[in-house]
């Protein structure tokens, strides 16, 4: 099959590939959208789960992965549910993970195992199995990282595409772990990754859609109106349930969560604080014959770190102008 991405072009892909890409739950994720109900205050925000994980799946690929490590970035968010991260606001967890606690479930209650059996994989050592390219923990490189920041980025207008391409010149890969090869890729991709994390993860208008739908969705499930099993069906398909319902309280926020909704920031008078997952971003860099963080070789990626760290830990303060 022919799979055609806005990031990395066109690609022939066959075999146990294929197959996943057109199972059930892969389809699912063209139903979930990567910033939760960030499509529901602007549609332009409209970057799918299914999107990113052909895209981590290509990213893998493009370095030289094996391709079992492809079918695990490609599998790696089946687990997200319904809007994604809104989730983890709703069950308060603070580091974001909940998808990652459903993911042996909902791996094991697919078609998966058998579409992997069937090419000689055992699905437990796929999911057990740890893949450097794929995930690395914070501040470093790695396939899903680098490819949730190009794609959101390029895709809402915030770098072109030869620019990403440039920075992926620059990518070098040793034992399995992304790295750089100069410190102006660095620089670069530091300043993208936090146009990503605060520019848009906590852009007002993101803050607000996310909070008001999570409170949406805490208090219909309290009212056993919904389940957590049926948040693991698409974003619009939850939406059409909580709409069909006829209890007050959840109409009245669902009719706050629209593309005309006016916020600012306002930290003297404001009508919501709101703090996310502290995301930094600090790349080693290949410096002589060193592996070398980019902050210790360039100021602007120290101040942008100790920035970007101020202002994820402060939080977001919110003034609703009109809902």
């Amino acid at each position: 099959m022919l799979v055609s991405d806005s990031i990395y072009g066109k690609h022939i892909v066959g075999g146990v590939l294929e197959e996943l890409i057109v199972s059930k739950p892969i389809q699912r994720l063209k139903g979930i959208h990567q910033g939760g109900a960030s499509y529901l205050v602007n549609e332009k925000w409209n970057v799918t789960r299914f999107d990113h994980s052909i895209g981590v799946m290509l990213l893998i690929k493009e370095f030289g992965g094996s391709l079992e490590e492809q079918i695990a970035g490609l599998l790696h968010d089946v687990s997200h549910t319904a809007f994604s991260h809104v989730i983890d606001l709703v069950l308060d967890c603070k580091d974001e993970d909940y998808h990652e606690k459903l993911y042996d479930h909902v791996i094991m209650e697919s078609e998966i195992p058998f579409i992997l059996k069937k090419y000689g994989y055992d699905w437990k050592v796929m999911v057990q199995s740890k893949w450097e390219l794929l995930e690395q923990p914070a501040p470093g490189l790695c396939a899903d990282r680098v490819d949730y920041t190009l794609r959101d980025m390029h895709q809402y207008g915030y770098i072109k595409l030869e620019s990403v391409h440039d920075f992926l010149d620059h990518v070098i890969i040793i034992n399995e772990r992304m790295y750089l090869d100069n410190i102006e890729s660095a620089e670069w991709f530091v300043k993208t990754y936090y146009s990503e994390v605060i520019d848009f993860f906590m852009n007002p208008l993101n803050i607000y859609g996310n909070d008001i739908l999570a409170k949406t969705l805490k208090l219909a499930l309290a009212k056993n109106l919904i389940s957590l099993d049926g948040l693991l069906g698409t974003d619009e398909e939850v939406i059409s349930l909580l709409r069909s319902t006829e209890d007050d309280e959840v109409q009245n926020l669902l009719k706050r969560i629209h593309g005309n909704v006016k916020v600012k920031e306002d930290q003297m008078d404001y009508d919501l604080h709101r703090k996310n997952k502290v995301r930094l971003m600090d790349p080693s860099v290949i410096h002589g014959t060193q592996l070398v963080r980019a902050s210790s070789l360039s100021e602007k990626v120290k101040k942008m770190g100790i920035e970007a760290y101020e202002k994820a830990s402060k939080g977001m303060y919110l003034k609703v102008v009109s809902n």
